[in-house]
Order: structure tokens, then C-alpha cells, then sequence
């Protein structure tokens, strides 16, 4: 017996998986490889936020070949090609941060759905499927992958999670929405979602302000259990208590002004 399909769902769309990237060179060629290998109609979109640990180079050597017509290019890490159909490359003249990265994929963007990936390994492209599935089946304009609903992870630092469960609270209390991860990198939406919204914040900002934007609009926001292992600092973790008081700001701030 097939399964009947919302009417408002998609059909065969196209997904735009935005990856904003700043000093990822020990884990850039093997999350475009899962980002790629992930079995769905889709372009990938790589912006380099001005790299300065060997990044930026080796983006620049992808899409050099890509520009030659070169279908592939070999890895730097030695394991296997990074295949480079599907891959757009965008190269930020000054680092500005995440919101900004952002911003200028957005605004680049052709798929009906799109997708935030983050360029490092904590979050896992296999979980695209369920990200996506209330959307394509019509019942969600929005999704955000939950890594507190009861996804495996690794175990992190106990002060992130307590400050990310204080961020989220604070957020629902000025969104009225029953989020239980504001500050997760999977967020998804259908494209008409961000084309009335202009994003103002250029670092970790962004994800208090979209959800607040999102939050003054009817749309349809689901969440579902996403997978995590979250990095150390030794291992390149970048988000500090800093962001954190710039994220408490930005709670403030966009529930009275846009």
C-alpha cells in the first residue's frame, strides 16, 4: 500500500547544504565526503570565511580543478578523492564569522530545501534523511536537529550543555516556541522560510536570530533526534562563553526589533 503525500510536500527536490567554514583543514575533505555521499538530489555549497590554517588553499585547489573541468580531485588526508560535481566554492574577502558565512550561501542558494552543515565532524550526514522527512512529506516549512532528544553522542562538556539548555530556555520564553536545541547547527528550511528574512548577525549569533525571525512568522517547525560528538578544544572546538553572553544579547535584541 503506498503512503499518501501531504499536498503541500516536495516532490524530487533539490537540497542546498550550506557549509560555512573557518580553519577546518583537519576535517574539511572528509565531511564533504559524507556531505556527498549522502543520497539525495542536492548542491553543496562551501564558503570560506578567510581560513589562515591551510583551508582556504586547499578549497582554492578544488575549485581551480573544477574550473579545468576536472570531475575529482585527490584528497590531502590520502584517503579518497573528493568528488567535485556537485560542489560551488565561495571565498569570504575578510573573516567576518558564521552568520556572515551564511548570509552570502543563502543568498547563493538554487534547491527548494536548505540545510546548514557545519564543517567539522560533530554533526553526521546520515541524519539528512530524518531531517528531511517532514518537510518532503508536507507537515513542516522548518526543522531543527534536537541533540537532547535522545540521538546518540558522545559525551561533551557539562557547562556547554547547561549553558545551551539556559540559551534555548530564554529563547522559547521570548519566541514562545518549545525548542529543546536553539543553538544546534541542523536547521533546514524550505526556501521560501529565508527569502523574507535578512540575517544582521555575523558570528554565532545567528542561531538566536533565526529562530526569532523564524518565531514572528506562522511556519511549521519541527524537531527531530540528531546524532553528536561533540569536539574538545584540543580537537578545534571553537565557541566560547564569549559567544555565549553575544548569544544572550541577540535573544534580547531580536524579540523587539528585526
Amino acid at each position: 500500500m503506498s503512503t499518501r503525500r501531504n499536498s503541500s510536500g516536495l516532490r524530487d527536490p533539490k537540497l542546498s547544504v550550506v557549509i560555512p567554514v573557518y580553519n577546518e583543514k583537519p576535517t574539511i575533505e572528509e565531511i564533504l565526503r559524507r556531505v556527498i555521499e549522502s543520497p539525495i538530489r542536492k548542491e553543496v555549497l562551501v564558503i570560506d570565511d578567510c581560513s589562515t590554517d591551510g583551508t582556504r588553499q586547499i578549497l582554492e585547489g578544488f575549485a581551480a580543478r573544477q574550473s579545468h573541468g576536472e570531475s575529482s580531485a585527490p584528497a590531502n588526508d590520502g584517503d579518497d578523492p573528493i568528488e567535485l560535481g556537485n560542489l560551488r566554492f565561495f571565498f569570504q574577502p575578510q573573516n567576518q564569522g558564521k552568520g556572515a558565512a551564511l548570509r552570502r550561501g543563502f543568498a547563493e542558494t538554487t534547491g527548494e530545501i536548505i540545510l546548514v552543515q557545519d564543517a567539522d565532524l560533530e554533526y553526521d550526514p546520515r541524519d539528512y534523511p530524518k531531517l528531511l522527512e517532514p518537510i518532503l512529506d508536507g507537515r513542516a516549512d522548518v526543522v531543527f536537529g534536537s541533540r537532547f532528544l535522545g540521538g546518540p553522542q558522545r559525551v561533551h562538556y557539562f557547562w556547554h550543555y547547561v549553558a545551551n539548555k539556559f540559551l534555548t530556555l530564554l529563547s522559547d520564553i521570548a519566541t514562545n516556541l518549545k525548542l529543546t536545541d536553539m543553538e544546534t547547527c541542523y536547521k533546514v528550511f524550505r526556501k521560501e522560510v529565508l527569502q523574507g528574512i535578512q540575517i544582521r548577525s555575523d558570528r554565532f549569533g545567528f542561531e538566536p536570530e533565526i529562530t526569532a525571525k523564524i518565531a514572528k512568522h506562522s511556519w511549521r517547525i519541527y524537531e527531530v533526534p540528531i546524532t553528536y560528538a561533540g569536539r574538545t578544544y584540543e580537537e578545534g572546538k571553537k565557541i566560547t562563553w564569549k559567544d555565549g553572553v553575544q548569544a544572550l544579547w541577540c535573544i534580547i535584541r531580536f524579540k523587539f526589533s528585526d
